[in-house]
């Protein structure tokens, strides 16, 4: 975004998609040397990977970034740990390298602040449910809410919105309490990380809070039914490939599906339901 003279991204992306980065960039005549700061929605791979590396490339940049995620990016090496877990030998080709941020470069958030970036007012809220470290920003005279996952992903001008709930945060009632802080605002405009505007804030968000309780059922109703790990995701991933296919071309259905890696998704709903069965597990007394 260009607010006066002060110039900045909102989540740049992986450092494997960096050339393409510049390459848009330059098409709108601005250099990484020109970057003022970098704000985090949260610091997934897909979404922070590039930050470190754009900071070496202009020492300048400022990152904002929750405080649940600030200590990540001085120190990546748990959260590199943690994505290697679930990546293994892909990360490498989907995410390139992930640098750390000078902790002087960081400017850490808890969500309740008012950011004043040249000409443009953004607001900070804590949005929870998808990472526990997970803020939208909200341009209060665009009125344009910067909602990085938590409403889900789906290509601009798309009728379709794909959940994305990987391990280890996800959790629904939380989520929909971040839905309600978005939908509060009123905003003209959703802008979603994944990929692009929803011009109808209010409807995208109904729709995909359905989305959301659709997914949590079934996977409840696959853990309660299906012993076989391999059976249930593999169950999972055909339910939403042929709600996909319903819906959307080979091309486009596969685009969504890859962004959203299903087994991932899988796995943190997996969790998040058998967290919640724990907790209602009376403990025995002896």
């Amino acid at each position: 975004m260009l607010a006066g003279e002060q110039k900045f991204l909102v989540d740049p992306g992986p450092a494997s998609t960096l050339p393409t980065l510049e390459s848009e960039l330059a098409a709108r005549g601005v250099e990484i040397a020109d970057l003022n700061a970098i704000l985090l929605t949260h610091i997934h791979l897909d979404h922070a990977g590039a930050t470190g590396s754009l900071v070496r490339k202009n020492p300048r940049i400022k990152v904002y970034v929750h405080s649940k995620g600030a200590s990540h990016m001085a120190d990546p090496t748990k959260l590199l740990s943690s994505a290697a877990r679930l990546y293994g030998e892909r990360m490498e080709a989907l995410y390139g390298e992930f640098l750390p941020v000078p902790a002087d470069n960081l400017e850490v958030l808890d969500g309740s602040e008012t950011l004043r970036l040249g000409g443009c007012e953004l607001r900070v809220l804590y949005t929870p449910g998808h990472a526990s470290h997970h803020v939208t920003f909200f341009d209060t005279a665009e009125k344009v809410a910067f909602v990085g996952d938590t409403a889900g992903i789906c290509v601009e001008g798309n009728p379709f919105i794909l959940p994305a709930t990987p391990p280890p945060d996800i959790d629904l009632e939380v989520w929909n309490n971040s839905l309600d802080v978005i939908a509060a605002l009123q905003p003209t405009r959703l802008f979603l990380t994944h990929f692009g505007f929803s011009d109808h804030p209010a409807r995208h968000i109904e729709l995909y809070r359905g989305c959301l309780r659709r997914w949590s059922d079934l996977v409840e109703t696959l853990l309660s039914t299906t012993s076989d790990e391999a059976q249930a995701v593999a169950a999972f991933s055909g339910a939403v490939n042929a709600e996909t296919a319903r819906t959307l071309s080979v091309q486009e259905a596969n685009h969504y599906v890859f962004n959203g890696a299903l087994e991932l998704s899988w796995a943190g709903l997996a969790r998040y339901h058998r967290k919640r069965a724990s907790a209602a597990t009376p403990t025995s007394q002896t």
